[in-house]
Formats: C-alpha cells, structure tokens, sequence
C-alpha cells in the first residue's frame, strides 16, 4: 500500500504517516489551497488500506455533505452533518438520554437547555420518548439541532462506554471546516474519548485564519501543543491570482505563507505559470459616498452576480436596495428602546433600589420625573429619541404600557435580523446563529416552500408535519403549498398562523418563548408583509447582486468589491487594521475577515475605503503596493 501513496500529494502522503502511528492529524490550509480536495483523497486511500473499517465524514452544511457524496461512492463511508452524526450515535441510549435532558433542564448553567416556561416540570418527561426534529417543543420531548450538541456534549462526557461504541463504529472520523465547529464538539473528540479504552483516528480539516465566527472553536493550538493532534500545513493556492495570494500572505497572523500551486492544470494557472491577476486599493476623500463612482470606474457588471460581487459588512445601506427596510428599522432603528435603555442607565446610575417589577415603563418614566425633576434632562428622552416618539405615538403609548421588567430585558439588535452564519439555501439552521426565533421560524416557512418548489421533495418532507398518506394528500399538499405562496402581500402574522394551522411549520416552544418575551418586537413585525422578509430572505441566501462580507466564505467569483464600511458595529473595525490600534480581540477578528474577503476573487479585486487616515493610506500601500493605491476624486 506504501506504492500506493506515491500519487498522493505531499500534505496527504504526511497525513497517512499520522495515521499510520494511530495519532489523530489536522491539516491548516489557506483559502484557495483544495482542503476538499486532500480530503476526498484521505478518505480514498483510507477505503482502500482499511478494507474493514467504517468513515464518518462531517461538516455543517447539506450542500457540503452533497459535495463530498458526489466524489465518492462507498457504503463504508457516512456523510452528513454534524447534528446528525451525534444524534445518530446517543439517540439508541433512551433513558440515559432523557436522563442528560432533564439534568439540563433543571439546570441554569450557562449552555443548558432551556425550559419553555417557569411553571414547566421536566420530570413529567419521564414517560416520552425524544424526537430530533427542524423545530423544539420541549413538552413533547422534541428537540432541535442546539440541544442536540448539548445532549451529546453530556452524554459523551458521562458515558465513557458511549465514546468506546463510536470508535468502535467509525475507525475514521473526520471533520470538515473545524475552525466553525462549536467548542463541545471539539471537546467529545479530544477530550472526552480519551475516557474510552478503544482507540481511532480523528481528523481535522480547515483554516484557523477563517475562522470568522465568534462561536466556532478558532483554532486547535492547544491541542497541538498537548500532542493530541498533529497538525500538517497545506501552502499551495489553486484559486487566487499571485497579487492576491501575495496580499492575502501578508495578512495571515500565523506563519503559514502560500505559494503558487505546482498543479500546472490549477484554476489560476495558464501556460505553466500562476497570473498575476489585478488587485486595487481605491479611496475618497471627505465625508461624500463615493461607492457608485467606484463601481462605475471598474466596470464590472454587478448584475451577474455569480461573477461580480460587492461585499458590505454593514446591511443598513443595502435595506432598501434589497427591499426589507421596515424589518431593518425595527431591528436597527427603534429610538424608544434607545430611551428604554437611557431610563435603564439612569437608574442604574442613581443606584436605584425600587421595585419596579409591576410598574409599567410609563409608570417608571413618570416616578422619575417626579422624584427627580432636578434630572430631567437626563430622563427625558433626547431629540432624535422626541423626533422619532413624535413621529410614532401609538408606538411610544404601546411601549408604556409594556411591564417594565419585561420590557427591560428586550435586546434588540440587527445581528438578530440579519446574521448570516452558513448560510445556504440547503441549510435552514445555522448552529450558532445569532438569528433570533422569530426570524429563524420565518426561515424555516421560507425554506421550506422554497424546497417544494424546487421539487425536493424528500427535503422537504424532513422539514414538516405535513403528512402524506394517500394521492388525496399529495394533491392537499399542493394546494396548501400554493395558498402559502399566494400570501407574499399577507402580514407576516397571518403567514406564521396559517403555516402552523395547514401543519406545514409549527409553532414551536423557541418562537412561543420570544412572543412572550418580545410581545413589543412581535407586535410590530407580525404587521411587516411576508414579502419583504422574502426579500431579506433572497438577499442572505445569495440571489442578489449584494452580499455580506461574512456569507461568501467558501465561495469564489471572478470579479470582488470589498465595501470597508464598519456599520456601527462593534465586533469589528476596519479602521483599527489600517490604523495598527483598537481592541486585541476586534483587531483579529477583523483582519481575519478581511482575510476571507480578500481571497475569494480568481480575478481582479477591489478595495474601497471612504475617507481614510493617513496612516491607513500608508498601510494600505504596504498591503498593496503604491502603484494600486488610487484616490478618487
């Protein structure tokens, strides 16, 4: 079988040296590099050297899962998500299982599962059995993909017996895109299968310098430096022009530098050598928007947005464009709950010790102005808050009625709107979104009248409760698919209540929680028309000219826009990168996400920054060079 190697490539042929002494391996490979490529070749060679042994091969989406089933075929090898391959491996241990549940249930550690109300007991779940499902309902005992990775995480832990049965099962598993993975996933493989007596071989595949979201493990160096994995570094670039990969080297925190790939049939190679590609760093001037200029200047065609794509951090500018700007002014907008937390703030710092659990939020307003007149101008709201209570009365009435300790625990942000983690038209859950429920339920309807009329019809029964016994069924099905679809102009209320009602997405125990919760934030989306979610719904699943900077990772195009625009957040600044000060934490965080930017163009890339410091002007030209530093005037 050694023969066998010699046509494998370097990294791969070091990998099987690891496997050969039984070590679990991690392979770091830059953007562009063909981390799927080596991986397909691992299982490969694997399937062929171990005759006998199953593969278990995870990622997080179903559009990656179906990329790696396309290239191999073999009964020996399992693909499939995360969530799933857990689930598989506890759901046979009933009662240890709702043993774990309930455990967590009761209790209010940080990662637990949490109760759909105060006055619900989880030993009435003694007599149920638990059902994995695309939605939760905890006093039926069903649970979604979150608690899944919670209940293997403890069952793992508990049952060491459990981690000698899967490497029992799998001789190989394997993990793609490790840097996204949750910290409990990382922690079943390398830490507690160690509790095992059995032994097999688990690999990583990914690049720590993508590792763009806050929930994802990052990187494995830890494990690496406890030898509990050996790491293996894939330096090619098959995909980027040589400016780019260049510029991208330069970016890198870790000391893994690509270089031109040696595959002369490689996607940016032409007549034996890599092109240079064309990369520009343009700017403005002043505080005037300059963005159509630019794009006028490069001349690309922004409506092929397969090849052409403008990247923005921020989504405020591109509301309107993509036709979801009422949702976005809900989320990113609402000046009273900029007061509600100005009234907050106000206590708090007064050292307040009332009692105001059964006031209502006018009721507290209105003690403050009488306790405090001396403070008014503290308490009252400011003029832009005045202007938008002004321009929106019956809102600002209906907020005062609200319960003020419910009220004050609304937290509102456009993360909960719009974050963009994974997303995939294959993929309706995104672990680790920061969606909130309410709109990850509107994906979900969306998804799932998106799969029916896509015809995938076996993803779509998955998805709901709809069942299909007879021809009678099917053609009800139809219909009730249509009524849906017909309902694009219907108040997004109207459209949650009739999916659950036809049996085609339910209500479950997430999106009651929130309405009990938000009733404020509710009552005002509910009145929203489904179409302008369908908007929003087509801008984050990619079938727009626009897209945000943190979607693309893992896709290419020829031709990229790189809008650096900060968009008032606070995870991130480009400022801070250019400038070289700012928080540790934002700083790399950002840098990293420039990095993914950078490097998903095969062609030409472009930068704009609106009215840079010089300091950054002088970064941006060691970045890049002084001859593609260009002002734009």
């Amino acid at each position: 079988m050694a023969e066998a190697r010699i046509n494998l490539e370097p990294e791969v042929q070091e990998i099987f040296r690891i496997i050969d002494q039984g070590e679990n391996f991690l392979l770091s490979g830059g953007a562009g590099s063909g981390k799927t490529y080596s991986l397909v070749q691992v299982i490969k060679q694997v399937l062929r050297e171990h005759a006998h042994s199953k593969i278990a091969c995870m990622t997080y989406t179903n559009a990656a899962v179906a990329e790696i089933k396309s290239r191999i075929t073999d009964t020996r090898l399992e693909v499939g998500t995360i969530h799933e391959f857990l689930w598989d491996l506890i759901r046979p241990f009933k009662s240890e299982l709702m043993l774990k549940l309930i455990e967590s249930l009761e209790s209010e550690a940080p990662g637990s599962i949490k109760p759909p109300s105060t006055d619900f007991d989880p030993q009435t779940l003694h007599d149920k059995e638990i059902q994995y499902k695309e939605y939760t309902l905890v006093r039926e005992a069903i649970i979604s993909h979150d608690e899944v990775l919670i209940l293997a995480h403890g069952m793992f832990r508990s049952y060491p017996k459990l981690c000698d049965i899967a490497k029992d099962r799998y001789r190989f598993i394997f993990i793609d895109e490790y840097q996204d993975t949750s910290q409990m996933v990382i922690e079943i493989f390398l830490e507690h299968f160690l509790s095992g007596v059995k032994n097999n071989v688990v690999g990583f595949f990914g690049d720590a310098m993508q590792s763009i979201y806050p929930d994802g493990v990052g990187d494995l160096k830890k494990y690496v430096e406890a030898n509990r994995v050996q790491e293996v570094k894939k330096t090619q670039n098959r995909r980027n022009p040589r400016l780019i990969y260049e510029l991208a080297n330069r970016l890198r925190t870790d000391n893994l530098e690509q270089q031109a790939s040696q595959d002369s049939n490689a996607p940016n190679m032409l007549n034996g050598s890599v092109i240079d590609g064309d990369v520009k760093f343009i700017y403005s001037l002043g505080e005037e928007d300059k963005l159509a200029q630019v794009k006028d200047s490069l001349g690309w065609d922004f409506s092929d947005s397969k090849e052409n794509k403008e990247l923005n951090l921020t989504h405020n500018l591109i509301a309107p464009k993509a036709g979801f700007p009422g949702l976005m002014l809900i989320y990113d907008g609402d000046k009273i709950l900029d007061y509600r937390d100005r009234i907050k703030s106000y206590i708090k710092t007064k050292e307040l010790a009332d009692d105001f659990s059964s006031h209502t939020f006018g009721e507290v307003i209105q003690h403050l102005m009488q306790s405090f007149p001396e403070d008014l101008n503290r308490i009252n709201p400011t003029p832009a808050m005045k202007r938008f209570i002004d321009d929106a009365p019956e809102l600002f009435e209906r907020a005062k009625r609200e319960n003020y300790e419910i009220f004050r625990r609304i937290y509102l942000t456009k993360d909960a709107l719009i974050d963009d983690k994974k997303d995939n038209p294959d993929d309706p859950q995104k672990a680790g979104s920061k969606r909130d429920a309410l709109i990850k339920h509107l994906f979900k309807i969306q998804d799932i009248l998106s799969l029916y009329q896509r015809q995938k019809y076996n993803d779509f029964l998955k998805r709901t409760e709809f069942k299909i016994r007879s021809i009678d069924d099917k053609r009800k099905l139809k219909t009730v698919i249509e009524h849906l679809s017909d309902m694009s102009n219907t108040e997004i209320g109207t459209v949650i209540d009739k999916a659950d009602e036809l049996g085609i997405c339910r209500k479950d125990d997430k999106l009651e929680i929130f309405i009990s919760k938000n009733s404020y934030v509710y009552d005002r989306v509910k009145k929203i028309k489904f179409s302008e979610f369908q908007n929003l719904y087509s801008y984050l699943e990619g079938y727009t000219p626009f897209s945000t900077q943190h979607k693309i990772k893992g896709a290419e195009f020829d031709n990229v826009l790189v809008v650096l625009d900060n968009g008032n957040w606070s995870s991130y600044n480009f400022n801070y990168i250019f400038e070289g000060q700012g928080t540790e934490s934002v700083i790399e965080r950002t840098k990293k996400l420039f990095y993914v930017c950078t490097t998903r163009s095969k062609k030409s890339l472009a930068i704009y920054y609106k009215n840079p410091s010089k300091t950054a002007i002088k970064t941006a030209t060691q970045w890049f060079g002084q001859d593609a530093v260009t002002v734009i005037t």
